[in-house]
């Protein structure tokens, strides 16, 4: 438990540094004179492009290497980078700056479900898995307020340089506690298999057609999902007249207690059901997509911000179900000698597509609706991305027959 905990902290500081921009974008657009399209792309793409690429190279890398010294050059490389945004001073520079965050962010993922999968057996790592999953809500709450306490009482400069130097100083406790544990020890596997090469392993993922309609599920949710995380903050403060620290205090309660709920609901479903039918990885997430769409519109649409608190809480929890179930499944479909680059593969595709499109997405469509709208556009632009979670119970549910059959 002391790793997993370990593995937590450090995926919550991936995440403080990841969502952290969401809540300082009122002030950054407001000094640097930005755009909403030019927000977005600084909060997905400007991150996206160089950890989606980078991530498959350094999978692969831990296939065959420690992972977890990886793992520690990682949270230096990108906590140092976002103490470096804290110092720019246009928005190329605050992009550059996001492209190095996501270059250390590549290698502090996929080595850490590998981790997993070989410290829990096979019937417990929907829920250890969902655990470490806890790293979202509460790095992405943590970062939206103490990012907004940050900026509120200096400034949002300062606000990157604090959690940025934090992350190098844990660095150090984290490669001290963490051990490389034997790979594939709970599964009848050597851990001295031989490591295989990326055209072996994309010629194993190929035949899994499961592997593909969850990662391109699992992307459509999150094109809602980090849109959601970038974008809200700035919705309380526009539509509702909410000040930065209140709006981070209020959203970043919806995340933590949603989000934390979410994650390990669907970590224990998983388990519980998964056992006997395989199909239920997959089922689980579709069902809980499909009823997010009527708490959103509530949310939204309402005018008192206590019922929107409680509206948001539920469709919050719905969408982060996924990370147990999925994730897992991931572990499953392949051999354990594969399954951190299977992984990077399928955060290639949930990254580069939900998180490299969802915030620039919500943006460029928050900017075509302002127009009519003026700041209420946000408003509408959240509700017409309620429709990438249909998309995403769609792929699900074609890909739970076939689960069965793929799973090693």
């Amino acid at each position: 438990m002391v790793v997993l905990a370990m593995l937590v902290l450090v995926y919550t500081f991936n995440f403080i540094d990841r969502q952290i921009v969401g809540i300082l974008a009122v002030p950054i657009k407001a000094d640097l004179g930005l755009t909403d399209t030019q927000l977005g792309l600084m909060g997905g793409l400007a991150f996206a492009l160089f950890y989606t690429a980078l991530g498959i190279p350094i999978a692969m890398l831990a296939d065959r290497s420690n992972r977890t010294t990886i793992m520690t050059v990682a949270l230096v490389l990108w906590s140092a980078m976002t103490a470096v945004c804290g110092f720019a001073q246009n928005f190329w520079q605050l992009f550059l700056a996001r492209l190095g965050v996501g270059v250390g962010e590549a290698g502090g993922v996929a080595p850490a479900y590998s981790i997993v999968a070989d410290y829990f057996p096979p019937h417990q790592r929907a829920r250890a898995l969902g655990v470490y999953s806890f790293g979202v809500p509460i790095g992405s709450a943590l970062g939206i307020v103490f990012g907004g306490l940050i900026a509120h009482h200096v400034d949002w400069r300062m606000a990157f340089i604090v959690v940025g130097v934090a992350g190098v100083l844990v660095a150090p406790v984290f490669k001290l506690v963490v051990r490389e544990p034997p790979r594939g020890r709970y599964d009848g596997a050597k851990g001295g298999a031989k490591p295989s090469s990326f055209r072996e392993v994309f010629r194993v993922l190929l035949s899994k057609r499961a592997f593909w309609g969850i990662s391109f599920g699992a992307a459509a949710s999150s094109m809602m999902g980090y849109g959601l995380f970038f974008w809200l903050p700035s919705f309380f403060v526009r539509s509702h007249g909410m000040t930065l620290l209140d709006a981070s205090l209020y959203f970043g309660a919806i995340l933590l207690v949603g989000g934390m709920a979410g994650i390990w609901m669907g970590g224990w479903l998983a388990d519980r059901f998964g056992a006997a039918r395989r199909r239920m990885y997959a089922i689980i997430p579709a069902i809980a997509f499909l009823c997010t769409a009527p708490f959103y519109v509530g949310a939204v649409t309402s005018s008192s911000l206590a019922l929107s608190f409680v509206l948001f809480l539920v469709p919050t929890a719905l969408g982060l179900v996924w990370l147990g179930p999925v994730l897992s499944a991931i572990q499953h479909i392949v051999p354990p000698a594969m399954r951190a680059t299977a992984s990077a593969v399928f955060l290639f595709v949930n990254n580069l597509i939900g998180l490299g499109l969802g915030s620039v997405a919500l943006g460029a469509l928050s900017d075509v609706l302002s127009v009519r709208y003026g700041a209420d556009s946000l408003r509408y632009a959240i509700l017409a991305g309620t429709s990438f979670y249909f998309v995403a119970a769609g792929l699900f549910l074609l890909s739970a027959k076939r689960l069965e059959r793929d799973w090693e």
